[in-house]
């Protein structure tokens, strides 16, 4: 029996089975690279071990490391996560040749399916549908679109759209660097991108008796950069002559690898209902919740039982209802998906729905590892119904801290292609995304902005902000969304007086909390304040329920001033590298890429902001930048 369990993973998903973990009296142990001294999932640990370093090549992925740690901290079993080396097949082995317990696949079954070129092959032996790979040296004007991706990816790195032949060359090199960077593997191969397909899988659990099970499907068609945001299951709008043919697939796919333990095989599915198989996960995926709560079962749970031997029963629980699920993540999807960087001041949401987090009020989200902050799981009897009851969560969750993709999530799973199945496909962002990020019509943030001036008033002051005697208005400027908000208000004995708000009145003052009287309508505001940074909530408002806004000081800085044409770096990072050929003093066009900052483990393109002269390229490869560094200048 398994006593002692290492993680060889950190975050939410290192959180997720120590919890399992927990509950089966399973000792825990953690590593952390040096970022991740107080992390949540070290500090929730019964033991933890340092990897120095912070840099994912350093730590995370250096499987020597890792395996001297388990036996350092007197592990018997090693749980991989998802991504790191989770499908390392080299990892696997050199667990068990240390004599400790694999929590995962065979080396042999995940050597089969850890190159996807390899893996087509092996599925078109064995049957399985699949999309013929592309020669991108022969690729012409007919075969586009086309995708690249990385052999030994995953998580959308290392993958690029091309839809123009002149692109691929360019598409290649950076997704072989990003690949190189993520997996320690640069090979990418390149296949046909079908256009309005939907991206679905089916979950598989093995044992060593001869036992397959497939656990419904999943639809993980809403992604950005080919990395999932918004899953499901089971998959709606599938005949049921398409989900037998996926299961039997997902099966023999399983069976031709001799797998065991959990995994995932991934198809495509085209408009006209043909499933492709894409590749095979020989991991847990991020998106497991779903079928856990479909289901009624613990995953993790059950990769343990496999790893110790046990048999599963001869079939799985028969599904039951509809889960959903959401990844919040801290960027900026208005901004070309830009991760951001800070202090995750508070990260709470309401009852009735799960949440599996790797943070925690206070820990700040830093550059090197991937952007997610949680995933929010809501079931429900119904599809319609759980949509809704994720929706209702999030805009009534608290997110204070960086930018989030929280307003996003909520505007999609309201979307009618959304809320309509047999609209679903991976181009879901690629049409909808100018609209779900375009600033609503906002009569609402004077009001936020108020409360905000209020209880600000009612902290600062021993008087709780009232006045005995008539003054002069207090004055107070917040900026939200771009838009600044003079508020010019009164505190006496006869009530609040603001101008601009003639049917407003205040019922109640407190330092974190303002109720209002709107014309009639009793509306409650909670006001965090971090710094400059006001954070205010309101259950029930529209658009959102929450704003973010920033206290202008009242004599702005004459000196902070940046020169015309001024690229800064949007997010801390490093300079990977700079346009070949790129020198002081060349003309540059519009759009043209200029340069390439790897951040939490994606390249984000710097590209000239219109056409002119690039007068100075202070940047250099290898470069550490942080947020508002110098970059470039290109002069009109």
């Amino acid at each position: 029996m398994i006593r002692s369990v290492l993680v060889a993973n950190r975050g939410e998903i290192a959180r997720r089975v120590f919890r399992t973990c927990r509950e089966l009296g399973i000792a825990t142990v953690a590593v952390h690279s040096d970022a991740d001294a107080g992390a949540p999932h070290v500090r929730e640990a019964d033991t933890a071990v340092r990897l120095p370093g912070d840099a994912p090549a350093d730590t995370y992925l250096r499987g020597d490391l890792l395996v001297r740690a388990a036996r350092a901290a007197g592990a018997d079993a090693v749980h991989p996560g998802y991504g790191f080396l989770s499908e390392s097949a080299a990892f696997a082995a050199a667990v068990t040749d240390a004599g400790l317990a694999w929590i995962g696949p065979p080396p042999a079954a995940i050597e089969a399916m850890a190159s996807k070129t390899r893996a087509k092959e092996l599925m078109a032996g064995a049957g399985v549908p699949l999309l013929a790979p592309v020669d991108p040296a022969a690729a012409t004007e007919a075969d586009l679109p086309l995708l690249v991706k990385a052999a030994a990816g995953g998580g959308g790195r290392g993958m690029r759209l091309v839809t123009e032949l002149d692109a691929l060359d360019e598409e290649l090199t950076a997704a072989k660097a990003e690949a190189a960077a993520a997996f320690g593997d640069g090979e990418v191969f390149v296949e046909p991108y079908v256009v309005g397909g939907r991206h679905v899988e089916v979950q598989i659990l093995a044992d060593a008796h001869g036992t397959v099970w497939t656990l419904g499907t999943r639809d993980c068609s809403l992604q950005r950069r080919h990395q999932k945001v918004i899953e499901e299951a089971p998959a709606p709008a599938l005949s049921e002559e398409l989900r037998t043919t996926l299961h039997r697939a997902a099966e023999q796919a399983a069976r031709a690898i001799d797998y065991r333990g959990a995994g995932t095989v991934e198809f495509l599915v085209s408009g006209n209902g043909r499933a492709y198989f894409l590749e095979m996960n020989t991991r847990l995926q991020v998106e497991h919740p779903v079928t856990e709560a479909v289901h009624g079962l613990d995953l993790v749970a059950l990769q343990l039982s496999i790893a110790e031997g046990r048999p599963l029963d001869a079939a799985p629980p028969r599904p039951h209802g509809h889960a959903v699920e959401a990844r919040l993540y801290a960027e900026d999807p208005a901004a070309g998906w830009q991760p951001q960087t800070g202090t995750l001041h508070r990260l709470e949401v309401p009852d009735g729905v799960r949440l599996d987090s790797g943070v925690t009020d206070g820990d700040t989200i830093g550059v090197h590892y991937d952007p997610m902050l949680a995933k929010v799981i809501a079931w429900a009897p119904s599809r319609d119904e759980a949509v809704r009851k994720l929706a209702g969560a999030l805009e009534r969750a608290r997110v204070h801290g960086p930018v989030t993709n929280r307003d996003l999530l909520v505007r999609s799973l309201r979307h009618p292609e959304f809320t309509d199945p047999a609209a679903l496909d991976t181009g879901f962002y690629d049409r909808n995304l100018p609209a779900l990020t375009a600033p609503a019509a906002d009569g609402d943030a004077a009001l936020f902005a108020l409360a905000a001036a209020l209880a600000d008033a009612h902290g600062r002051s021993r008087f709780g902000g009232f006045r005995n005697v008539p003054s002069r208005p207090q004055v107070k400027t917040y900026a939200c969304a771009g838009t600044e908000h003079e508020i010019r208000y009164r505190l006496d004995r006869d009530g609040l007086s603001a101008e601009g708000f003639p049917g407003v009145r205040l019922l109640a003052l407190a330092p974190d909390e303002v109720v209002l009287d709107v014309d009639g309508l009793r509306r409650r505001f909670t006001v965090a304040r971090y710094g400059d940074r006001v954070h205010v909530d309101a259950p029930g408002a529209h658009p959102t329920a929450s704003r973010a806004l920033t206290a202008l000081p009242r004599f702005p800085d004459p000196t902070a001033r940046t020169e015309p044409g001024s690229l800064l770096a949007p997010m801390p990072g490093t300079v990977v590298r700079i346009a070949d050929g790129l020198t002081e003093g060349d003309r540059v066009e519009a759009g043209q890429p200029l340069l390439w900052l790897e951040a939490m483990k994606m390249e984000h393109k710097i590209t000239a902001p219109s056409a002119g002269t690039l007068t100075t390229l202070p940047a250099r490869p290898g470069q550490q930048v942080e947020v508002g560094t110098l970059l470039a200048v290109v002069t009109d």
